[in-house]
């Protein structure tokens, strides 16, 4: 037997390794995605007061911060018991759009598409955002930039901080923003609404009408295809919502498993260990755990802006919906399993986000000034649940009379993909 090792991993958000193992003819007998680290989250927070949690959590991820942040935020929500007035809970989706168009221009053009942009047989040092700027030219590169420049300094703008925001509270947040503030958001959204479909224009002249490599076939190819579960959450139309809704799953043939609130979790996955990874394996509780299998037998589902798409009915917004249908008559139809379409998938949220950033900051009472309702019950148990920009983010606290922790327990973003990771890792491997 022999071992080939890949460590570390490069391109994405957090520490990983890989373990391929031969056999004597030379074939991949199994392969492991392996997180080294303990992370320990759900243990040091103990003891401390719940309402630390948006500030400590959102450590968790240096990528995704404003994730935690606001799944924390609520959590200590349900946590004291109080619901914040309209015009919170429409800063906070404004806030948490710019954050996902944000992050979706990381992610893909900083960790997913220097594959494709600058090619899959180019040197593995050139596969980087440098390799793109080298690629695509300065002119694009600068919109990358500026995209970015600008989601940072608007998510500053409002949450306080460009990385680790400090702004939700329970029953609200800690400020609100005045009209020139307001005016300043609208016009980079605006902005960010051109960017988006820009970056959509060049997926297709790089991807779609891509020659040389033949993209569409290896995004279609069966090395990169699973048919698992697909979870998403979605407003009262099924349509994709990140900041709130209810969660959906459906099956690898797109019919619906389960639709629930997020703060019954518990009665639809489960977490399980295995003893050569960190990282949780959550699956379908009434499904089951089959091992890292496909099929409609296997509780192992996938929780991505592909599965989120796939879990839902259409997008909210008109320029997302139309590329929405684009994207799934160009693939054949729904579900799509195709895991490399997960970066198309990925551009249709940015455009969502961005209209749905425009609709929000241009709502008559996003200025208001009645953005916090102060808590006035005993704190008890609360969940927290947002769509993370890698997947479905849920913060569960309990705590005692005074409102310290107790008990914690998080199912991060990328968590949920663990097992779909890891098979695609095999097949990888195999293929």
């Amino acid at each position: 037997m022999k071992r080939i090792s890949i460590d570390p991993i490069t391109r994405l958000e957090g520490h990983g390794k890989i373990d391929i193992f031969l056999d004597d003819e030379g074939n991949v007998a199994n392969a492991y995605l392996q997180i080294p680290e303990l992370r320990g989250f759900e243990r040091f927070c103990l003891g401390r007061p719940a309402e630390d949690m948006p500030n400590l959590t959102n450590r968790i991820c240096g990528v995704c911060p404003e994730a935690h942040h606001m799944a924390s935020t609520k959590a200590l929500d349900a946590v004291f018991h109080v619901d914040p007035p309209p015009a919170a809970k429409k800063l906070r989706e404004l806030y948490y759009s710019i954050f996902y168009a944000t992050d979706h221009t990381t992610h893909f053009y900083a960790l997913g598409g220097p594959d494709f942009v600058v090619g899959p047989d180019a040197p593995p040092a050139e596969r980087n955002i440098l390799g793109v700027a080298a690629k695509v030219g300065m002119d694009i590169a600068g919109a990358v930039l500026k995209m970015r420049r600008d989601g940072h300094n608007l998510l500053e703008m409002i949450g306080g901080r460009k990385v680790h925001p400090n702004w939700g509270l329970p029953g609200g947040v800690s400020r609100g923003i005045n009209e020139e503030q307001r005016q300043e958001i609208e016009a980079r959204g605006r902005e960010a609404i051109e960017f988006a479909k820009f970056s959509l224009k060049i997926f297709e002249d790089v991807v779609l009408k891509d020659t040389k490599y033949k993209y569409v076939e290896i995004i279609t190819g069966g090395v990169y295809t699973h048919e698992t579960y697909n979870m998403g959450m979605v407003d009262e139309n099924n349509h994709v919502n990140f900041y709130d809704g209810k969660i959906r799953v459906t099956g690898p043939d797109g019919s619906e498993h389960a639709k629930y609130d997020a703060v019954n979790y518990r009665d639809y996955v489960a977490e399980r260990v295995e003893p050569w990874s960190y990282l949780k394996f959550p699956y379908l509780k009434k499904v089951g755990w089959k091992g890292f299998e496909d099929g409609m037998d296997s509780g192992v589902y996938k929780c991505t802006p592909l599965s989120r798409l796939n879990a839902a009915d259409g997008m909210a917004t008109p320029l997302a919906q139309a590329e929405y249908e684009r994207m799934y008559e160009t693939l054949g139809g729904k579900p799509v399993h195709h895991t490399l379409a997960t970066h198309w998938a990925r551009l249709v949220e940015l455009l969502y986000a961005t209209e749905r950033w425009v609709e929000l900051v241009t709502d008559p009472e996003i200025t208001s000034k009645e953005y916090r309702v102060l808590p006035t019950e005993t704190p008890t148990e609360g969940v927290g649940c947002v769509e993370a920009p890698r997947g479905t983010l849920t913060h569960h606290y309990w705590t005692d009379e005074r409102g310290m922790l107790t008990k914690v327990n998080l199912i991060v973003g990328t968590t949920n993909n663990n097992a779909p990771i890891c098979m695609s890792v095999k097949k990888a491997a195999q293929g």
